[in-house]
């Protein structure tokens, strides 16, 4: 396949992206090839670790590439978005459980569906290029691909704050949030690929001094406005912040709520498999009953940067409305192991 190249090399199972033209975005035939890769490595005494990167200098995955589920979804044929849904989450969580180490490298942006295919491998290796965001309530999307359960894991309320802006983290923040393991110069990666690639060892890691994190200074202001217990309070709190009011401004209401209660979701009930499984019941519905094929008409097909969102702002959301985007879906439901 162009799009990505899966080969071993040494005591390694390489998965290159290469789909630089497109940002590296995550088709369906990639994802499958992925988790196809993973299975037959999975047992293979030859491989002792993966590692996944990615071709260019500008990405290491810019997200899913949603343009053929929004033409589905457009003729009301919502299938081929929740089928690529749920094969993509069963293949991030099967990294997240891999029986052998999985080193990413994680250069460039690093978005939505390219945090799913990196930040929950076993070594995580941030270079100074990288910009890593979850900016699906821009497309009246949910985070997803497993980030709940990574954005409620981030030190104090910053979860909430990186959710519901889609505010990129430079290398320091991603270490500081627990997006990344360590910082590696990307001058040196050449070097420790093939390293690895020889001994299929992860102890040739050794990681650079970690950048500074801005976040860190940010935080106990950020946690004042996100801490609030309904999204109407977030924004009232943000307007005292004019460049935060606006982040959160250009946002789905509806998938801003939602996210919100995601997240909390995720560190009242922890567990990666529960966080997959919540996050699909909204993305199974966006189609049909959210915001996303408006967010990816005025995002990426039109780009005129002006959804018409269902809501005009976060005080129309009702409560009924987000539970009715969150509500169990029975036989549709998102199964995976360590889901009863």
């Amino acid at each position: 396949m162009s799009d990505i190249h899966i080969r071993t090399e040494g005591r390694a199972g390489r998965i290159t992206l290469t789909r630089e033209k497109a940002l590296n975005a995550l088709s369906p035939a990639m994802s499958v090839a992925i988790a196809t890769a993973l299975d037959l490595w999975r047992d293979d005494p030859l491989v002792r670790l993966v590692m996944i990167d990615a071709a260019g200098d500008r990405a290491f995955c810019a997200g899913g590439d949603i343009a053929e589920i929004y033409a589905s979804g457009r003729a009301g044929d919502f299938g081929p978005g929740q089928d690529f849904w749920r094969q993509e989450y069963a293949m991030n969580h099967a990294i997240a459980c891999y029986p052998k180490p999985v080193v990413v490298f994680l250069h460039g942006f690093v978005m939505g569906g390219g945090v799913g295919l990196a930040c929950h491998a076993s070594h995580r290796i941030v270079g100074e290029t990288a910009q890593i965001a979850l900016p699906e309530c821009g497309i009246g999307l949910v985070p997803d691909v497993g980030s709940t359960h990574l954005l409620a894991r981030a030190p104090g309320h910053l979860g909430e704050y990186l959710g519901l802006t889609g505010a990129r983290m430079g290398p320091g923040d991603a270490l500081f949030c627990g997006f990344a393991d360590c910082h590696l110069p990307e001058a040196d990666w050449t070097a420790l690929k093939e390293r690895l690639a020889r001994t299929g060892d992860v102890c040739q890691l050794h990681p650079a001094p970690p950048p500074l994190a801005p976040l860190a200074d940010r935080k106990p202001g950020l946690g004042a406005i996100f801490a609030s217990h309904d999204l109407p309070g977030i924004m009232a709190g943000a307007q005292a912040d004019p460049s935060l009011a606006k982040m959160l401004s250009r946002n789905a209401p509806l998938a801003m709520a939602a996210a919100l209660q995601l997240i909390r979701a995720a560190r009242a009930a922890p567990g990666l498999a529960l966080a997959f499984a919540r996050e699909f019941r909204f993305t199974f519905r966006a189609q049909a009953q959210g915001d996303f094929l408006e967010g990816i008409r005025a995002q990426v097909i039109d780009k005129d940067r002006s959804p018409r969102w269902a809501h005009a702002n976060a005080a129309s959301v009702t409560e009924a409305e987000v539970q009715a985007m969150l509500a169990p879906l029975g036989a549709e439901a998102l199964k995976l192991e360590g889901l009863e």
